[in-house]
């Protein structure tokens, strides 16, 4: 299913062209056009999927299989030390275009791309707290 306003339906589904590392028949995977490092990829779903908590199992799979072949083939050919898989879900978390998509960010030592957050503390009794809350709903 493609939304007919989605940017991103579009671009996966070849309405407009784009600069595609890869596609099957689930994913497309194109070049971010404003880089956080070199070789900067986003893996998007042809089916349209607002986010994480609207796509079905096996298309979840499929993207992560194909992160990971993306991933191995980066190393291999860009000589970058590591790489940074980033997924928003919302608003709050920095989504910014309501289509799934997963970016693969490859690292290098001395680039400028900052991913993180200032570690909290969570003590056992809120952890089992957290575990029962969470456990009933899936």
């Amino acid at each position: 299913m493609k939304k007919d306003d989605c940017i991103f339906c579009k671009l996966s589904n070849g309405d407009i062209p784009t600069n595609a590392l890869y596609e099957d028949d689930v994913v497309k995977v194109i070049f971010d056009l404003n880089p956080a490092s070199k070789g900067h990829v986003l893996i998007l779903p042809k089916n349209h999927f607002d986010d994480i908590y609207s796509m079905d199992d096996a298309t979840a799979a499929h993207v992560f299989q194909v992160a990971v072949k993306v991933a191995k083939a980066m190393k291999e050919t860009l000589g970058c030390e590591g790489l940074n898989i980033v997924q928003n879900n919302g608003e709050i978390a920095g989504q910014t275009v309501f289509h799934f998509h997963m970016h693969i960010i490859p690292r290098y030592k001395g680039d400028t791309v900052n991913i993180g957050w200032t570690p909290g503390k969570a003590d056992a009794d809120e952890i089992n707290e957290l575990k029962e809350k969470i456990a009933a709903g899936l």
